[in-house]
C-alpha cells in the first residue's frame, strides 16, 4: 500500500453551543489540515507514471477545501439566534453554516468526505485546532 500526504491550513472562527467552559464563546484557531491518500497501485500512464496521484492534484483539492473555510464564521445550523445571524450578515461577516458542531473531530470527518467525493482514496485526515491538538478521522 501507498501513501501520500500534504497539508494546508486556514484561519476560521467558531463557537460550541451548549458546551460549559471557554469554547461557547466565539473564537479563531488557525486550523491545519493534513491529509493522507491511499492506494495499491502505482500509476502507468505517461504523465503520472511511477505517482500514486500527482501531488498538484491532491494540494490543489485540498486548498480548495481550505480556502472556501478560510477567515470565515463556522456556526451549526440553527446555533444562532436568526437576528443575531442577520446582523452579522449585515455587517458583511462571511459565515459558513455546517449541519454538525464544528468541532476538530466533525470538521475532520467533513474534510474526508470533501475529498472522497472528488474523487480521492482518503486514507485519513488530520486537524489540529492548536500545534499541540489533532483530531483525526478515517474509515475502517
Amino acid at each position: 500500500m501507498y501513501y501520500l500526504k500534504t497539508e494546508c491550513s486556514f484561519d476560521s472562527a467558531h463557537f460550541l453551543k451548549g458546551y460549559v467552559g471557554k469554547c461557547s464563546n466565539i473564537h479563531g484557531h488557525r486550523w491545519r489540515v493534513v491529509a493522507e491518500i491511499k492506494g495499491e497501485r502505482l500509476n502507468e500512464e505517461p504523465q503520472t507514471r511511477g505517482m500514486l496521484v500527482d501531488f498538484s492534484d491532491i494540494k490543489s483539492a485540498l486548498k480548495e477545501i481550505c480556502d472556501y473555510m478560510d477567515h470565515a464564521f463556522i456556526i451549526e445550523v440553527g446555533s444562532l439566534m436568526s437576528k443575531t445571524q442577520a446582523a452579522l450578515k449585515e455587517e458583511g461577516f462571511r459565515l459558513i453554516e455546517v449541519p454538525f458542531r464544528p468541532t476538530a473531530e466533525n470538521l475532520a470527518m467533513h474534510i474526508f468526505g470533501e475529498l472522497k467525493e472528488k474523487g480521492f482514496d482518503v486514507s485519513r485526515i488530520e486537524v489540529y485546532e492548536t500545534p499541540a491538538n489533532c483530531a483525526v478521522y478515517k474509515e475502517d
